[in-house]
This record gives C-alpha cells, sequence and structure tokens, in this order.
C-alpha cells in the first residue's frame, strides 16, 4: 500500500505493532543530525522571528504610528495577507517540529540510538 505524504500524516505505531510491514527502514547519522538541526532552527528562533514579525506588523498596521495611502493599503490588505501566511507557517512548524520529535523517538526505540 502506498500512501500519498501529508503533513497530516500521523504514523500509528500501536496499530501497526505485530502486523508484518514490508520495505525498507533505513536511519543514518546524517538523518539524525538532520532532524536535530531542523529542530534546531525551529526551536532556536524561527519562530520567534516569526513572532517579531507579527509584532512589527501590528505596529505598523496602527494609523497613530503610520498613515496614509501606503499605510492604509498595508493595514487593509498587506498585513492581513502576510499576518495569515505568517500563523500558517508558524503552525506547520510546530507541527513540523511535533513529527520530528516522533521521528527521533521512534529511531530511539528502535535502537538507532547512538
Amino acid at each position: 500500500m502506498i500512501v500519498p505524504w501529508s503533513s497530516t500524516f500521523d504514523f500509528d505505531h500501536d496499530r501497526l505493532q505485530g502486523a508484518k510491514v514490508a520495505g525498507r527502514v533505513l536511519s543514518t547519522e546524517q538523518a539524525k543530525t538532520s532532524i536535530q538541526q531542523v529542530q534546531a532552527i525551529i526551536n532556536g528562533g524561527l519562530t520567534d522571528q516569526i513572532s517579531q514579525l507579527d509584532a512589527q506588523g501590528k505596529m505598523l498596521s496602527n494609523p497613530d504610528v503610520w498613515d496614509g495611502p501606503l499605510a492604509q493599503q498595508f493595514r487593509d490588505q498587506t498585513w492581513p495577507e502576510t499576518k495569515a501566511a505568517l500563523d500558517k507557517a508558524k503552525q506547520e512548524l510546530d507541527q513540523l517540529r511535533d513529527q520530528l520529535q516522533k521521528i527521533a523517538q521512534n529511531i530511539m526505540t528502535a535502537g538507532g540510538g547512538a
């Protein structure tokens, strides 16, 4: 059975336990290192930078801070679209971080820990 990749795919280890699963399972040191590096990027500031962008966007959306035709366009169109994209990106990064944590735990449980 081929399962298409989905950001919402959740591996149900308990359901598959005891079932015969065909296919190759490989976990190299490079895979573990890459997982750790992605986690470090997410945890080490990327989500914080998104929050900082949000704070500055809110500041620029305040007509007491910035006003005029371009400011109005920013408040009405640019910032709402950008904020929605930033919120979605933050949500996706949180999901990725959680997914990578599960993968790392599965690697360690399977004896791939060094």
